[in-house]
């Protein structure tokens, strides 16, 4: 589901006036998300949607009312939903169905590329692949369901050695999740192998290590996508270091910004599959 803010939130955010588009319609209904942090509730409308110059026209949206607290600092003025239409609230019609409906992207896959430490640059691209963000071969994998983009993780390794996801397990590719999050057994012992300590329900790991730390690797489709410490480990000025490698409520993995900044990803709706390859 796509949503744009028209709550009293603070002023960091452009918000959208119903009353000011000469082509909003009200759709009546209500709409009440919960994510996997936080929720929002608001009214549903249909109006045009440019994204990149493509004019989608009468979208579906929700328009917020009320949102968790947190979502009143975030940068981004909305969220834009891009997984299955059985996913979506309200039975809505996301945005790239109705981009492919319509005719408007060349093919029915968009990619994203994320840029590296908060840096300008991140890319995502409705209907192509920019060749630009990715260098060697991209890997295809088959989802193994289409609701998220969920794929079959075969391990997770460090040095070699097993250290989660042993026989197998389900992972989903998501922008919208920060971390890399997984259940607490695995996320904890991936942390401890590679050597960092649980404060508060964050991990820490000692800043001056970094370097000497080793990489994590995800087997995915026989084919192996290695995080060094510098891409899982996060450094703040205030805050120390803390890996990237969170707790998750369930069996379901979730592979965030941490692992797609290091692996360019396209999501083919065409084929069902996700692809990977090395970011530039």
């Amino acid at each position: 589901m796509y949503f744009l803010h028209i709550c009293n939130c603070l002023d960091n955010h452009d918000k959208f006036n119903p009353g000011q588009s000469s082509t909003y319609r009200n759709n009546g209904g209500s709409l009440d998300i919960h994510y996997g942090t936080g929720s929002m509730t608001g009214i549903l409308g249909y109006d045009t949607v440019t994204v990149g110059g493509l004019a989608v026209k009468n979208q579906i949206f929700g328009l917020s009312q009320s949102e968790a607290p947190f979502m009143q600092y975030m940068k981004a003025d909305g969220i834009l939903g891009l997984a299955y239409p059985r996913l979506s609230a309200s039975g809505a019609t996301p945005v790239f169905d109705n981009m492919m409906n319509e005719g408007l992207v060349n093919q029915d896959l968009f990619s994203v590329y994320l840029s590296s430490n908060s840096q300008q640059g991140s890319v995502v691209t409705f209907g192509g692949i920019d060749h630009n963000h990715y260098y060697g071969a991209i890997t295809w994998i088959p989802l193994s369901n289409e609701l998220y983009w969920q794929i079959t993780v075969d391990s997770v390794t460090v040095n070699g050695q097993v250290v989660a996801c042993n026989g197998g397990c389900q992972a989903i590719v998501d922008t919208g999740t920060s971390l890399i999050v997984g259940p607490q057994s695995s996320i904890s012992n991936i942390n401890r192998y590679v050597g960092a300590t649980s404060q508060n329900g964050d991990y820490v790991v000692n800043c001056n290590s970094i370097s000497q730390m080793p990489d994590v690797t995800f087997h995915i489709h026989g084919q192996q996508f290695t995080l060094p410490a510098s891409a899982y480990v996060r450094q703040s000025q205030y805050n120390g270091c803390r890996t990237g490698l969170g707790n998750g409520g369930d069996n379901l993995w979730i592979l965030g910004d941490v692992f797609i900044r290091q692996y360019f990803s396209i999501f083919n709706r065409a084929k069902n599959m996700v692809g990977l390859a090395r970011a530039n």
